[in-house]
């Protein structure tokens, strides 16, 4: 089975995540596809295949040298995006691409006017929808890659490597994708999340981030007797937005800048909540930031009396960076088997979050490798096949470096 084949039968499986749901993995659906990717790395020879009882898969190649090497593990999650549709993928295969739009359906067109990263992969094949669901690369794509690599290094047995571990989980859309990993049984010096974009990607930093729920009372009363009486709720709700600053919200940052996401409002006159996301690459601008918010509901206070306004800040996860810095031959190796492999580094920071990002603060260094996809969680999303075998070459060129690796 090729690349192309593994990945296309990946998109058979809904495995769609959500974050209505309480449990773990947070839809069942996403068990099923875990069952049969547990069956197929018991089948292509894998060693200690485990499938938890929350969904997670761990495996094993086992090392074919006798000396003391790192073991080192790739992680990818097999969830797709609440955010669109992940049932009957209908994935088509353009062939040598030509530069021009590409018909998903009647009435729905992929178009390099609207995506122009499509022309940076002219002559190749790629994988797209049919314009109706999302197509699952992110991050099925990763899983193909990392199985692929590990089919490949047990065929061609004069490459040599240390044990290798392999993991995949649910519920990374979520954010809940690392929460039960298991670092210790995992049993590896440092990992790679294969999760990230188009060909060459290479994140070892990320936002630090944090949630906010503000919860607004008002005080209900007739409109025709509400003077001094009346607190709309609905009416605080739009001032503590304009309170944030216009210019800190993701429509208008881009790379290291951190932002402000109103997520949503549900209001009425007597309650009005809204849910915001906080993000920011530096650890002391976050801080400010959430600190900021919080006096916004304080100045509220001041204005509307004491309890008219509460806001619960949590963090989510931290800018990996810090755990990396350290041990930066984790990233040297990367940049060495890409070289190797003819691919050019794109280094740059992640817009948001990672498993390898609460995984590096579990204790498992864990920067985040291309998979290959593009426009993920929509209907427009694509993967190149080329960039796919080129991920999968790179996974094989770090097993082979890491076995030599010396400290």
């Amino acid at each position: 089975m090729d690349i192309t084949e593994r990945f296309l039968n990946y998109t058979k499986f809904d495995t769609q995540s959500s974050e209505e749901s309480d449990s773990v993995p947070s839809t069942a659906k996403q068990l099923v596809f875990a069952k049969y990717l547990k069956e197929e790395l018991e089948r292509e020879g894998l060693e200690d295949v485990e499938l938890d009882e929350k969904g997670y898969i761990y495996a094993t190649l086992k090392s074919n040298i006798k000396q003391d090497v790192p073991t080192i593990g790739f992680i990818s999650h097999y969830d797709t995006s609440p955010d669109c549709s992940g049932a009957d993928i209908k994935p088509q295969i353009v062939r040598n691409y030509d530069g021009s739009d590409i018909l998903l359906s009647e009435g729905i067109v992929s178009s390099p006017k609207k995506f122009p990263e499509l022309l940076q992969h002219v002559g190749e094949d790629l994988i797209v929808t049919d314009g109706h669901t999302l197509l699952g690369a992110d991050d099925k794509a990763g899983i193909a890659e990392i199985v692929q690599a590990m089919v490949w290094l047990q065929q061609h047995n004069e490459v040599k490597h240390g044990k290798i571990r392999v993991a995949f989980n649910p519920d990374e859309e979520i954010g809940m994708g690392a929460h039960h990993f298991n670092v210790e049984k995992f049993g590896c010096q440092w990992a790679y999340t294969m999760d990230g974009g188009d060909l060459g990607e290479l994140e070892f930093e990320n936002f630090n981030a944090a949630s906010a729920k503000v919860s607004i009372k008002g005080v209900s009363v007739h409109p025709g007797y509400a003077k001094g009486k009346m607190i709309n709720a609905n009416a605080l709700a739009a001032e503590f937005a304009k309170m944030l600053p216009e210019d800190e919200t993701p429509e208008q940052t881009e790379g290291y800048q951190g932002f402000y996401h109103l997520l949503g409002i549900q209001s009425n006159i007597e309650l009005a909540k809204l849910s915001y996301i906080i993000r920011d690459h530096d650890r002391e601008t976050f801080e400010d930031r959430k600190r900021f918010i919080l006096r916004c509901a304080e100045q509220m206070n001041e204005k509307y009396g004491e309890g008219t306004v509460t806001c619960e800040v949590k963090d989510q996860y931290y800018n990996m960076k810090e755990k990396i810095d350290p041990q930066m031959h984790v990233i040297d190796l990367v940049l060495r088997a890409m070289q190797e492999t003819g691919v050019a580094p794109k280094v740059r920071p992640i817009r948001g979050g990672t498993d390898g990002a609460q995984l590096s603060f579990k204790g498992l260094p864990c920067p985040n490798i291309f998979a290959g996809g593009v426009n993920f969680h929509g209907p427009y999303e694509f993967v190149s096949i080329q960039s796919m075998e080129k991920a999968m070459q790179v996974v094989v060129k770090i097993c082979e470096l890491t076995a030599a690796y010396n400290d």
